[in-house]
Protein backbone atom coordinates (compact mmCIF):
# COMPACT_ATOMS: atom_id res chain seq x y z
CA UNK A 1 0.00 0.00 0.00
CA UNK A 2 2.80 2.42 0.89
CA UNK A 3 4.54 1.60 -2.40
CA UNK A 4 1.35 2.50 -4.30
CA UNK A 5 1.00 5.79 -2.40
CA UNK A 6 4.66 6.68 -3.09
CA UNK A 7 4.14 5.87 -6.75
CA UNK A 8 1.10 8.13 -7.05
CA UNK A 9 2.92 10.95 -5.26
CA UNK A 10 5.80 10.62 -7.74
CA UNK A 11 3.29 10.83 -10.60
CA UNK A 12 1.72 13.98 -9.20
CA UNK A 13 5.13 15.51 -8.49
CA UNK A 14 6.18 14.80 -12.06
CA UNK A 15 3.49 17.17 -13.32
CA UNK A 16 5.29 20.05 -11.60
CA UNK A 17 8.63 19.06 -13.13
CA UNK A 18 6.97 18.74 -16.55
CA UNK A 19 5.43 22.21 -16.31
CA UNK A 20 8.81 23.59 -15.19
CA UNK A 21 10.46 21.80 -18.14
CA UNK A 22 12.89 19.99 -15.86
CA UNK A 23 14.12 16.40 -15.89
CA UNK A 24 15.07 14.08 -13.08
CA UNK A 25 18.30 12.15 -12.64
CA UNK A 26 19.90 13.08 -15.96
CA UNK A 27 22.93 15.06 -14.76
CA UNK A 28 26.20 13.52 -15.94
CA UNK A 29 24.60 11.34 -18.61
CA UNK A 30 22.87 11.35 -21.98
CA UNK A 31 19.06 11.35 -21.90
CA UNK A 32 17.00 9.21 -24.26
CA UNK A 33 13.27 10.05 -24.23
CA UNK A 34 10.60 7.40 -24.77
CA UNK A 35 7.35 9.30 -24.13
CA UNK A 36 6.73 9.79 -27.85
CA UNK A 37 5.53 6.21 -28.07
CA UNK A 38 2.57 6.81 -25.76
CA UNK A 39 1.76 10.53 -25.87
CA UNK A 40 -1.22 10.30 -28.23
CA UNK A 41 -2.71 7.36 -26.34
CA UNK A 42 -2.48 9.04 -22.92
CA UNK A 43 -3.82 12.37 -24.14
CA UNK A 44 -6.68 10.46 -25.79
CA UNK A 45 -7.41 8.76 -22.47
CA UNK A 46 -7.35 12.14 -20.71
CA UNK A 47 -9.88 13.46 -23.23
CA UNK A 48 -12.16 10.48 -22.54
CA UNK A 49 -11.98 11.17 -18.79
CA UNK A 50 -12.97 14.83 -19.35
CA UNK A 51 -15.92 13.88 -21.59
CA UNK A 52 -17.07 11.23 -19.10
CA UNK A 53 -16.86 13.76 -16.27
CA UNK A 54 -19.02 16.28 -18.14
CA UNK A 55 -21.63 13.64 -19.03
CA UNK A 56 -21.85 12.27 -15.48
CA UNK A 57 -22.10 15.80 -14.10
CA UNK A 58 -25.19 16.34 -16.25
CA UNK A 59 -26.71 12.98 -15.33
CA UNK A 60 -26.15 13.54 -11.60
CA UNK A 61 -27.23 17.18 -11.45
CA UNK A 62 -30.11 16.19 -9.14
CA UNK A 63 -27.75 14.46 -6.69
CA UNK A 64 -25.21 17.10 -5.58
CA UNK A 65 -23.34 14.90 -3.09
CA UNK A 66 -22.82 12.01 -5.49
CA UNK A 67 -22.04 14.49 -8.23
CA UNK A 68 -19.33 16.12 -6.12
CA UNK A 69 -17.74 12.78 -5.19
CA UNK A 70 -17.79 11.61 -8.80
CA UNK A 71 -16.24 14.87 -9.98
CA UNK A 72 -13.44 14.59 -7.41
CA UNK A 73 -12.68 11.03 -8.54
CA UNK A 74 -12.60 12.15 -12.18
CA UNK A 75 -10.24 15.04 -11.41
CA UNK A 76 -7.88 12.71 -9.54
CA UNK A 77 -8.01 10.18 -12.38
CA UNK A 78 -7.18 12.93 -14.87
CA UNK A 79 -4.23 14.02 -12.74
CA UNK A 80 -2.92 10.45 -12.63
CA UNK A 81 -3.18 10.11 -16.42
CA UNK A 82 -1.33 13.40 -16.91
CA UNK A 83 1.14 12.34 -14.23
CA UNK A 84 1.89 9.12 -16.11
CA UNK A 85 2.82 11.07 -19.22
CA UNK A 86 4.69 13.72 -17.23
CA UNK A 87 6.72 11.05 -15.43
CA UNK A 88 7.63 9.49 -18.76
CA UNK A 89 8.84 12.87 -20.06
CA UNK A 90 10.83 13.98 -17.01
CA UNK A 91 12.34 10.54 -16.29
CA UNK A 92 14.01 9.47 -19.57
CA UNK A 93 16.49 6.63 -19.99
CA UNK A 94 20.00 7.78 -19.07
CA UNK A 95 23.33 6.49 -20.36
CA UNK A 96 26.57 7.24 -18.51
CA UNK A 97 30.04 5.75 -19.09
CA UNK A 98 29.32 3.23 -16.31
CA UNK A 99 25.66 2.31 -16.57
CA UNK A 100 22.43 2.40 -18.51
CA UNK A 101 19.45 3.55 -16.46
CA UNK A 102 16.27 2.13 -17.99
CA UNK A 103 13.03 3.74 -16.86
CA UNK A 104 9.31 3.62 -17.46
CA UNK A 105 7.37 6.53 -15.98
CA UNK A 106 7.65 6.50 -12.17
CA UNK A 107 7.41 2.77 -11.54
CA UNK A 108 10.48 1.24 -13.21
CA UNK A 109 14.10 2.25 -12.71
CA UNK A 110 16.54 -0.49 -13.70
CA UNK A 111 20.29 0.08 -13.52
CA UNK A 112 22.35 -1.96 -15.98
CA UNK A 113 26.16 -1.82 -15.65
CA UNK A 114 27.76 -1.19 -19.04
CA UNK A 115 30.34 -3.86 -18.19
CA UNK A 116 27.54 -6.46 -18.01
CA UNK A 117 26.27 -5.77 -21.55
CA UNK A 118 27.32 -8.33 -24.17
CA UNK A 119 24.96 -7.36 -26.97
CA UNK A 120 22.64 -4.46 -27.74
CA UNK A 121 20.59 -4.06 -30.88
CA UNK A 122 17.76 -2.08 -32.35
CA UNK A 123 14.80 -4.46 -32.56
CA UNK A 124 11.16 -3.53 -33.04
CA UNK A 125 8.79 -5.87 -31.20
CA UNK A 126 5.05 -5.46 -30.77
CA UNK A 127 4.39 -8.77 -28.98
CA UNK A 128 6.17 -10.04 -25.87
CA UNK A 129 5.83 -13.56 -24.50
CA UNK A 130 7.33 -12.75 -21.11
CA UNK A 131 9.82 -15.61 -20.94
CA UNK A 132 11.81 -16.42 -17.81
CA UNK A 133 14.82 -14.14 -17.38
CA UNK A 134 13.43 -11.48 -19.73
CA UNK A 135 12.04 -8.05 -18.84
CA UNK A 136 9.87 -6.29 -21.41
CA UNK A 137 9.14 -2.61 -20.78
CA UNK A 138 6.86 -1.81 -23.68
CA UNK A 139 5.68 1.74 -24.36
CA UNK A 140 2.74 2.06 -26.70
CA UNK A 141 2.75 -1.77 -26.93
CA UNK A 142 6.22 -1.86 -28.47
CA UNK A 143 9.89 -2.15 -27.62
CA UNK A 144 12.67 -0.96 -29.91
CA UNK A 145 15.89 -1.82 -28.05
CA UNK A 146 17.08 -5.23 -26.84
CA UNK A 147 19.96 -5.55 -24.36
CA UNK A 148 21.53 -8.92 -23.54
CA UNK A 149 23.62 -9.28 -20.39
CA UNK A 150 26.52 -11.48 -19.39
CA UNK A 151 25.57 -11.02 -15.73
CA UNK A 152 21.95 -10.85 -14.55
CA UNK A 153 20.47 -7.77 -12.94
CA UNK A 154 17.71 -7.69 -10.34
CA UNK A 155 14.35 -6.06 -11.02
CA UNK A 156 11.93 -5.40 -8.16
CA UNK A 157 8.28 -4.93 -9.27
CA UNK A 158 6.47 -1.84 -8.02
CA UNK A 159 4.05 -3.74 -5.78
CA UNK A 160 6.24 -6.75 -5.09
CA UNK A 161 7.15 -7.88 -1.59
CA UNK A 162 10.69 -6.84 -0.75
CA UNK A 163 13.11 -9.75 -1.08
CA UNK A 164 10.44 -12.16 -2.35
CA UNK A 165 9.07 -10.92 -5.67
CA UNK A 166 12.29 -9.72 -7.30
CA UNK A 167 13.13 -10.95 -10.79
CA UNK A 168 16.55 -11.84 -12.12
CA UNK A 169 16.83 -10.88 -15.79
CA UNK A 170 19.44 -11.33 -18.50
CA UNK A 171 17.50 -9.80 -21.41
CA UNK A 172 15.92 -6.36 -21.21
CA UNK A 173 13.70 -4.90 -23.92
CA UNK A 174 12.46 -1.32 -23.82
CA UNK A 175 11.39 1.56 -26.04
CA UNK A 176 13.42 4.66 -26.91
CA UNK A 177 12.30 7.36 -29.33
CA UNK A 178 15.84 7.45 -30.74
CA UNK A 179 16.60 3.74 -30.59
CA UNK A 180 19.34 3.99 -33.21
CA UNK A 181 21.20 6.68 -31.27
CA UNK A 182 20.98 4.81 -27.98
CA UNK A 183 22.18 1.55 -29.55
CA UNK A 184 25.07 3.33 -31.27
CA UNK A 185 26.20 5.05 -28.07
CA UNK A 186 25.87 1.95 -25.91
CA UNK A 187 27.73 -0.13 -28.49
CA UNK A 188 30.44 2.53 -28.46
CA UNK A 189 30.79 2.18 -24.69
CA UNK A 190 30.78 -1.61 -24.79
CA UNK A 191 33.48 -1.42 -27.45
CA UNK A 192 35.39 1.21 -25.41
CA UNK A 193 34.60 3.79 -28.03
CA UNK A 194 33.09 6.27 -25.57
CA UNK A 195 29.95 8.32 -25.97
CA UNK A 196 29.45 9.89 -29.35
CA UNK A 197 30.35 13.61 -29.01
CA UNK A 198 27.40 14.66 -31.13
CA UNK A 199 25.02 13.07 -28.61
CA UNK A 200 26.70 14.03 -25.35
CA UNK A 201 24.67 17.20 -24.94
CA UNK A 202 21.31 17.04 -23.14
CA UNK A 203 18.22 16.53 -25.28
CA UNK A 204 15.83 19.49 -25.77
CA UNK A 205 13.58 20.41 -22.86
CA UNK A 206 10.52 18.14 -22.69
CA UNK A 207 7.10 19.35 -23.60
CA UNK A 208 3.73 17.90 -24.56
CA UNK A 209 4.08 15.02 -26.95
CA UNK A 210 1.66 14.63 -29.79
Amino acid sequence: MLALVRHELRLLGSIGLWVARRRQGVRGGVAYPYAGGQGAMLFGLAFVVVVESVMMSLLLRGHPVVRGVWFAVDVYTLLLVLGMHAASVVRPHVLTPDELLVRRAAHVELRIPVAAVVRVRRELRTTHAGAEGELNLAVGAQTTVTVELAEPVVHAPLLGRRGRDVRVVRVVRFHADDAAGLVADLNGLVGLGGLTPARSAPSPSPGPTA
